[in-house]
């Protein structure tokens, strides 16, 4: 009998786009997107709170969230086009002077970064408490293994871009940042991969803290850790992570997609 192979269906990649519109329209949903799962995951905290992408055209340009608008709400047509002098040359709503005191230099200083993402997430800000990394003990908390950095410092409220360079500096080369006393941001070659390492990183202080609350947690092997985190803490990985979650909202909240 003749046996028939059946060829495993590959895993998605990023899309490319040729045109600067269609790359903007794509990276502005994202966004929106991204904003209402802060939301449902319970990461909006007032007022507090950024995740911004860079324009495909305008690379010292990028789409933030209106200060002061519940994420919940965020659709496409409100967010904000924000240029390196921190004027809002799209959008009719004010803007975060934290968002563009940070942000505007992780942008400068990271090139290859196309989006970042900051809140004030419950376990995220407790961890960073603690002045300390994240410790390799679980699978998904290996993507940060050798790859998250420390401000250790804490000046008050982020209104001087001077202050965002420093952060830049603690970021470094890495995908993540834990700043001391404030709260955790991350990265990504897209705005799905930035999203989905804060929703992971927070889910990670989350366990952190459990696991030392309960006892004495066991610490996976450097060697190992290494290993998980080439194989979960990826740039395709970080994106297609948060390809279900994009699918979920989309599907319970269209009204995001509004232009």
């Amino acid at each position: 009998m003749e046996t028939i192979t059946r060829l495993q269906p590959a895993i998605p990649e990023p899309p490319v786009f040729t045109h600067p519109a269609e790359e903007r329209r794509h990276l502005k949903e994202r966004l929106a997107a991204a904003f209402r799962l802060f939301a449902r995951y319970g990461f909006d905290e007032g007022i507090a709170g950024h995740i911004t992408a860079r324009d495909p055209e305008r690379p010292d340009h990028f789409w933030v969230n209106p200060f002061g608008m519940y994420f919940g709400h965020i659709r496409v047509r409100d967010l904000l086009l924000v240029d390196a002098g921190g004027a809002v040359v799209e959008g009719d709503r004010p803007l975060n002077t934290a968002a563009f005191a940070i942000h505007s230099q992780i942008h400068a200083h990271r090139p290859d970064v196309t989006a970042s993402a900051h809140s004030h997430a419950l376990y995220g800000k407790a961890w960073s408490t603690l002045g300390r990394k994240l410790d390799p003990l679980t699978q998904d908390a290996c993507a940060f293994y050798e790859d998250h950095g420390l401000f250790e410092d804490y000046t008050g409220v982020v209104l001087d871009p001077a202050e965002g360079r420093r952060i830049a500096a603690a970021l470094g080369p890495h995908k993540a940042v834990i700043l001391r006393n404030h709260g955790l941001l991350t990265v990504g070659h897209s705005v799905d991969e930035a999203a989905w390492w804060f929703i992971a990183m927070d889910r990670s202080c989350q366990a952190q803290l459990l696991a030392e609350a309960a006892g004495r947690p066991v610490t996976i092997h450097p060697e190992q850790a290494r290993l998980a985190c080439s194989q979960v803490g990826s740039h395709h990985l970080g994106w297609f992570s948060f390809q279900p979650l994009f699918e979920r909202i989309v599907r319970e909240q269209p009204d995001l997609l509004e232009s």
